[in-house]
């Protein structure tokens, strides 16, 4: 069940909350901008948005944190997410837990990434979750600079497993924190 009015935390510009089923068209907005999914390997469907929706959701009731919805404080406007995902693949850095983002092409470079982020860090502790991963396509130089800034160390790199041989996506930066 979605508890659609639950706000997690506040930043100086943005409220980190609960999804609303109102988000999930934007949310396929953004989830269908080549700007927003440049580093990653497709564009999502609708339906594959809904079942991204439905994911995120059923996370937060298995564990009481995920990747929380942003909507920026002046306007209510929802912009993306940023939060807290198990990672879901194998790699000798798993299991684990990563902080990620994805906001609308519109708000990058605005230091929105950066400002949730590190709200979700001190979120992160009050769920003593430990130690944090972030991870992205090598390429994704303006992703590994909010991972930087938050405080991340550079520990590696590895090959996505879920990515083919040819991908130029499929070589990835990994980023940690102990909290």
């Amino acid at each position: 069940m979605i508890n659609s009015d639950k706000i997690y935390a506040e930043t100086p510009r943005l409220i980190l909350r609960s999804w609303k089923p109102a988000d999930l068209p934007l949310f396929a907005a953004i989830n269908q901008d080549v700007r927003v999914m440049k580093y990653f390997p497709a564009l999502l469907t609708c339906d594959e948005t809904e079942a991204f929706f439905h994911r995120i959701n059923d996370e937060f009731e298995r564990k009481g944190w995920g990747l929380y919805a942003v909507e920026l404080k002046d306007t209510g406007r929802f912009i993306g997410y940023v939060g807290l995902h198990e990672i879901g693949f194998d790699a000798y850095f798993t299991p684990g837990v990563e902080i990620g983002w994805r906001l609308a092409a519109d708000f990058h470079n605005c230091g929105y990434a950066t400002e949730a982020a590190t709200e979700v860090l001190n979120m992160a502790r009050s769920h003593a979750i430990s130690r944090l991963y972030s991870f992205t396509a090598k390429i994704n130089r303006p992703s590994e600079r909010v991972m930087q800034k938050i405080g991340m160390t550079g520990v590696g790199e590895f090959d996505h497993p879920m990515l083919t041989d040819g991908s130029p996506l499929r070589r990835h930066v990994l980023y940690c924190m102990d909290l």
